[in-house]
């Protein structure tokens, strides 16, 4: 089942109103990632301010999520001696059935679920759908209802919940964030169609076109039948048959067990018979005539091909919708702060924790297109993370800003964030506020120097090629030209001299034009703005006192950093070594998940510490200093190979290699990499990425010698990640073009209509005149003239009309082109998947991200051979 968005609150009242003191604890299962900690933060914030007790169970991966079904949701069904509840799913179980993975409905069972409701919120893509149109205890079976949709719980109508749904009685329940009931039409008919169809068995047969096998199917029926399709004999013919009605005639049998009753006919001949036979003529009498019979139904051969093709269709509608690709929608933290906002709970807290989840997303690229490079447009509204859906969720979260932290007005003073500088200390000793600013794209700027700041920036290394010494010739001239020394950019930025800092922007915004950085900083003309579009670029900061300020991208950054790597290491050397075990050995899978775990609760106490955050800054300076050098090493020693669908590299020779271990970490210098070979790309095409404007997606695989396996992951090239978002506007501006169109050319037809009846009555008055003037002589022939010159003129007022209305019909045809579904989607899923059943390499495929795999060492070079065959974007 799933929650419309307009119903998001419904579920949370309902547990409000019947939670009691003797009801078991809502048990959350939380993945491994920034997103996921901050909703689970704004959850559970929700939770306590109600006293409503909860558990927090970390998931890092699919045999985690399975042992979580087993030891904790299980026990919880009544059928097992639990009491029900609820199980919130954050990030966690969106692409499989859950159902089947938490042991909710056992095979064999006709009571499933008993009573364990499970809240999905998830921001992975594609659904199963199997949780959003079913996932629901089927009501018991009764004369009236027998198929799966009559059988669904009231308020329940196609998977979606209704106002008059009452929860409680278990089930998966998806939170829509609008896609479902805006994109999955077509899926949700071919799921409810094949629930309801009958089994049947597929023997692969081809079953043709449907228009042969009905006129096949008419062929036989009117061979067959005898009496509605023949002709009635005469009396006079009746010796000529005799032979012929003589003969036994067998029953015609279908392919199941019983046979087909033939058609009603007439009584067969009785050797010898007298014309005035009475029986005879009475019962021919009361015998219907034959074309009055009902024609034949089609023969159980037939309903069953055409059972077997309908579900084929559907089956294949399924089939495409899960082979699209990955990608990403909604944040989960964006979505709990709706909730927090339907329930009138929005603070500041709450707030911040939804802006560090959705900014924590553009940094590990997951955009509309999967793990992706981010997309660089010249329209910076539509450019980079989920494209305008992302522009109008980071609008709204401006918004929110202003209006929990208004302005201070009457104090006279002048605001840094106005005047162009980035805030770096607080305005009070109690101040806890956001704020808006222009931050540019450097990293962690406010705990490092500038010149560090400015090196380990993604956004710079691909753009200036700092690999290269040529590249850092580049960033020292940039540095040169806006009149900043090496000495005083390399000292703490913090205590940089201020006029500097004043003046950093506008040097930057001269400048940056120069070197292919046109997105580095907000410009001028996004400042003061208070509506529409207001601030775009702008990012956000919330200080603590005296004690720190920092911004959502900082605190992105080091939780993400606490969940890779650990508070507690700051060299290689520090790193933990994972036991040497074979990796299909259970026991190895589990000690690597409780190593991760620690990590998370480290992470979620960092977003509520803010010292405990500070302590986490020399960790993300650690590991994107390594990113830096790892990164730099393989372009400049050029280690990057090119197959046939993708490009690819291996860490296993760097000093830093245990730490790309963690999938969180490869992502991040996976994504590093491809977006410097984007940019060569656009750089060698003349702007535009390779594929059709996909761009080279990119595979990295880091080597992990204790465990003897690659950890792999596929990333996209940086092209059409935002496609369907910008589709969706454009198809929608196109449809009311469309429409004023369609109005303007209807008033245009009634003004021709009307000036061809008036010119149609000024003839035909004109034909009077002359009729009545050469009445005499030729008349006739002038006026069938007349007429064929009328017709003619006609027509061609008429030809030109529908030549007009066809030019304008194809134009608007090629307008309504769309790319295809799916365009620039991650397939690597998929096609690992593909991989692993036509090989026999010892592949783990455990992550919620289905880009990231592990492959044994030994069956690495054939696993990347096979991939190097299949298609790996959409």
């Amino acid at each position: 089942m799933y929650l419309p968005r307009q119903l998001i609150s419904k579920l949370y009242l309902h547990l409000q109103n019947t939670r009691h003191p003797l009801s078991p604890p809502v048990l959350i299962l939380v993945a491994l990632e920034t997103d996921a900690l901050c909703a689970c933060r704004i959850l559970t914030q929700l939770l306590k301010h109600d006293y409503i007790p909860h558990k927090i169970q970390p998931v890092a991966g699919y045999s985690d999520l399975e042992r979580a079904g087993t030891e904790l949701v299980s026990p919880m069904m009544e059928t097992r001696g639990g009491a029900g509840g609820v199980v919130v799913c954050l990030g966690v179980g969106g692409m499989v059935d859950l159902g089947t993975v938490l042991g909710l409905e056992p095979e064999g069972e006709e009571n499933t679920f008993g009573g364990v409701e499970v809240w999905v919120i998830d921001s992975h893509r594609p659904w199963n759908l199997g949780n959003i149109f079913g996932g629901f205890p089927l009501e018991p079976e009764t004369e009236d209802a027998r198929t799966f949709s009559a059988r669904t719980p009231i308020g329940v109508n196609g998977g979606r919940i209704e106002r008059a749904y009452k929860p409680g009685k278990g089930g998966i329940i998806v939170m829509d964030d609008g896609d479902i009931e805006d994109e999955l039409s077509k899926e949700r008919d071919a799921y409810l169609a094949l629930v309801d169809m009958p089994e049947i068995q597929d023997d692969g047969q081809d079953l043709g076109d449907s228009d042969e096998d009905e006129s096949e199917n008419e062929k036989d029926t009117g061979d067959i039948s005898v009496g509605a399709g023949r002709k009635r004999k005469s009396w006079a013919d009746s010796d000529e048959d005799d032979d012929e009605d003589d003969r036994p005639r067998q029953r015609r049998r279908s392919n199941s067990s019983s046979p087909i009753p033939d058609s009603p006919r007439r009584p067969q001949h009785r050797g010898l018979i007298s014309l005035r036979d009475d029986a005879l003529f009475s019962s021919d009498a009361l015998e219907a005539p034959p074309a009055a019979q009902p024609p034949r139904g089609p023969s159980a051969k037939t309903l069953r091909r055409r059972l077997l093709r309908l579900r084929r269709e559907n089956e294949g509608v399924l089939r495409e919708y899960y082979r699209l690709g990955t990608s990403y929608s909604e944040p989960i933290s964006s979505m709990m702060y709706s909730l927090a906002s339907e329930l009138g709970r929005e603070d500041n807290d709450l707030l911040w924790l939804a802006i560090v989840g959705v900014t924590s997303m553009e940094l590990y690229g997951r955009s509309s297109a999967g793990i992706a490079v981010a997309a660089r447009r010249s329209d910076a509204r539509v450019s980079g993370w989920l494209g305008m859906r992302g522009a109008r969720i980071r609008q709204l979260l401006r918004d929110e800003v202003r209006r929990l932290n208004p302005p201070e007005i009457g104090n006279g003073r002048v605001l840094p964030e106005t005047t162009g500088i980035i805030p770096t200390t607080a305005r009070s000793p109690e101040d806890t506020s956001i704020r808006l600013s222009p931050e540019p794209k450097f990293l962690l700027i406010r705990h490092w120097s500038l010149y560090d700041s400015m090196l380990h920036s993604p956004y710079l290394f691909s753009r200036l090629k700092t690999w290269s010494e040529a590249g850092m010739k580049r960033l020292h001239k940039l540095l040169a030209k806006m009149g900043v020394s090496l000495v005083q950019c390399k000292q703490s930025y913090a205590h940089m001299d201020m006029m500097l800092k004043r003046e950093l922007r506008t040097k930057l915004l001269k400048y940056a034009s120069l070197y292919n950085l046109d997105e580095l900083v907000p410009t001028i003309d996004t400042d003061g703005k208070d509506r529409g579009g207001a601030k775009d670029g702008w990012g956000f900061v919330r200080s603590w006192g005296w004690r720190a300020t920092l911004s959502a991208q900082d605190v992105g950054v080091v939780v993400g950093a606490l969940l890779e790597v650990g508070k507690n290491t700051t060299s290689a050397g520090d790193l933990p070594a994972g036991p040497s075990q074979d990796l299909l050995d259970v026991d190895n899978n589990q000690s690597q998940s409780e190593e991760w775990i620690p990590r998370f609760w480290e992470a979620y106490d960092a977003l509520e510490d803010i010292e405990a955050l500070k302590a986490g800054l020399p960790t993300a300076q650690y590991l994107h200093k390594a990113i830096f050098t790892t990164g730099t090493t393989i372009l400049k020693k050029k280690q990057i190979s090119h197959l046939r669908a993708f490009r690819m590299c291996v860490v296993k020779d760097s000093p830093d290699a245990t730490l790309f271990n963690h999938p969180g970490a490869l992502t991040k210098l996976a994504l590093w990499i491809g977006e410097a070979l984007a940019e060569q790309e656009k750089e060698a095409t003349g702007g535009r990425l390779a594929h059709g404007g996909r761009g080279t997606p990119l595979v990295v695989a880091s080597l992990d010698d204790k465990r003897g396996v690659y950890v792999v992951v596929g990333t996209g090239g940086g092209g059409g990640p935002d496609t369907k978002f910008l589709d969706r506007e454009s198809a929608k501006k196109r449809a009311e073009e469309k429409e004023a169109k369609a109005k303007a050319k209807e008033a245009q037809r009634r003004v021709k209509d009307k000036i061809r009846a008036e010119k149609k009555e000024a003839k035909r008055k004109e034909k009077e005149e002359k009729k009545k003037a050469k009445s005499d002589a030729g008349g006739d022939d002038d006026e069938e003239e007349d007429n064929e010159q009328d017709s003619d003129d006609d027509s061609d007022l008429s030809d030109s009309d529908s030549d007009d209305d066809d030019e304008s019909d194809q134009d608007e045809d090629e307008l309504d082109q769309e790319l295809e579904r799916g365009y620039g989607l991650n397939k690597f899923g998929t096609a690992f998947q593909d991989v692993v059943a036509e090989t026999n390499a010892r592949v783990r495929i455990d992550s919620f991200e289905h880009c990231v795999v592990e492959v044994k060492k030994e069956d690495l070079s054939g696993f990347l051979e096979s991939l190097s065959m299949k298609v790996v974007i959409g």
